[in-house]
């Protein structure tokens, strides 16, 4: 059966000084004069053998059979508008393999990650809980989110968020073992999340405060995740970050015993091979991982103030001296 349809041209003529009500809105959208917009209404008029618009006044007004076409003219562009966008739209579907530096996983990544898939249910996304820089050139693999210093060689890196290091501890153990000033440290286990202790010794050394702790009364855990958790349990007190710890201290599920804050000496990154970062698929997931730290980046106030360390507080000082 052969359709016979209108010309399309006097067709979105039509739609759009119906959508409008004004000939001359209708010419400003479609970019032509006024009176191209009343040649080619008429010609459609003509072609169907009936009057669309009432003439007379400034804005013109459909009749009944103007009115019984609109909506399946308007509805028919929609339609082939839409179907366009879809087809110069790059492919937002397919699959993505994360790997994730496990505490940024658990206590940052999981709890957001639903919103990425509402915005994107056709990605089917893989999440590995590790920090190992050779997931970068495992084929497996598409992005990873590490912590380090961002120089890892044959591969695309950037600097996804810097961060600062601080105790938390839980506040059902603080409320049976008090942690007034520094001096009370040596009353506590020390949870460490590297196998060195360093994150500890240079908080410790930025306040001048390693003859404050009980060197017996220490659990190292292996990494941020489980000093996290332990830590939740009231095993001791773990060196939170500024960005895992933030939303378990937003909750009230951790505190904050001492506004002193040290820089980390590496960073958080996202890295991934060369021929993988350009792929559409893996920079949806890039820019909603910046623009979701950028959503949250005001400070919470307890956290934004601590005072930055980069030598000895005075004040501090004099607690630690007077505990």
């Amino acid at each position: 059966m052969v359709r016979r349809l209108p010309p399309l041209n006097p067709l979105r003529a039509f739609e759009a000084a119906a959508r409008h009500g004004s000939v001359s809105l209708a010419a400003q959208e479609l970019n032509v004069t006024h009176g191209a917009i009343s040649h080619q209404i008429k010609s459609l008029e003509a072609t169907l053998g009936v009057s669309l618009f009432e003439r007379g006044g400034q804005r013109i007004k459909l009749t009944p059979q103007g009115a019984q076409l609109l909506p399946s003219v308007s509805s028919a562009f929609t339609e082939i508008a839409t179907a366009t966008a879809r087809l110069t739209r790059p492919t937002t579907s397919g699959t993505l393999t994360v790997a994730c530096i496990p505490a940024l996983m658990s206590f940052w990544l999981m709890p957001r990650i639903g919103e990425f898939v509402r915005q994107f249910p056709d990605i089917r996304l893989t999440l590995i809980s590790s920090n190992d820089a050779a997931n970068i050139s495992n084929p497996a693999v598409d992005l990873c989110v590490l912590y380090g210093n961002g120089k890892w060689p044959d591969c695309w890196a950037r600097l996804w968020s810097s961060l600062e290091f601080f105790p938390v501890a839980s506040p059902t153990m603080l409320n049976s073992r008090p942690l007034r000033n520094l001096r009370d440290l040596r009353d506590h286990v020390l949870l460490h999340a590297d196998a060195d202790g360093q994150e500890w010794t240079t908080w410790l050394t930025a306040i001048d405060a390693r003859g404050f702790i009980d060197k017996d009364r220490q659990h190292f855990m292996g990494d941020a995740r489980l000093a996290t958790e332990a830590a939740l349990h009231g095993l001791g007190i773990a060196m939170g970050d500024s960005i895992t710890a933030r939303g378990l201290i937003d909750s009230g599920d951790l505190v904050v015993p001492f506004n002193l804050a040290v820089p980390a000496n590496e960073a958080f990154y996202i890295a991934a091979r060369e021929e993988v970062q350009g792929t559409m698929i893996a920079r949806v997931f890039i820019d909603w991982l910046f623009a979701t730290l950028e959503a949250a980046a005001p400070h919470d106030p307890r956290l934004s103030a601590r005072h930055m360390l980069r030598r000895r507080p005075e004040s501090e000082t004099e607690t630690a001296s007077s505990g």
